[in-house]
């Protein structure tokens, strides 16, 4: 069977640089990663009107996992060097959609754990729409995982 064409120049250029890495067994099931996607963006919608800056933050983790499932599908696993940025390219560049919402949800998390301006926090709006740019990278995901094999 071939590998996942689709973006395949990015995927290669990270494994070169050490960005992304091939794994192997029990760690290439990514429904497990996919499942705590589901329960960490139920948990940013429950406190989303009582903190919205978190609710922010775990709706971009519910995303990551998400996004890292369907690497993990495909044999694949972001480095400490590659890290979150690695996860970004590699959705980008196969899967486009609703995957691109990924960046601007890593771009303004960073924002938050790493703030520069005292008035940086999240309006209830805003994280409302990260709930649903998460929401719509977890269910594409939930679609995708199954049709995925080893890059």
């Amino acid at each position: 069977m071939s590998r996942w064409a689709v973006g395949a120049d990015v995927i290669e250029e990270l494994l070169a640089s050490d960005a992304l890495q091939r794994i192997q067994g029990a760690r290439t099931d990514g429904q497990p990663l996919l499942d705590k996607a589901v329960r960490t963006l139920a948990s940013s919608a429950a406190i989303q009107a009582a903190d919205p800056d978190s609710s922010y933050t775990l709706a971009y983790d519910a995303a990551r996992f998400a996004c890292t499932a369907l690497l993990a599908q495909q044999g694949l696993r972001p480095t400490t060097k590659g890290g979150h940025y690695a996860v970004e390219r590699a959705m980008r560049a196969q899967f486009k959609g609703v995957f691109h919402a990924f960046g601007t949800l890593r771009r303004r998390r960073n924002e938050l754990e790493y703030p520069t301006a005292r008035d940086a926090d999240v309006t209830p709006d805003e994280a409302d729409q990260a709930l649903d740019a998460a929401n719509g990278i977890v269910e594409a995901a939930t679609k995708l995982l199954p049709h995925l094999r080893f890059f």
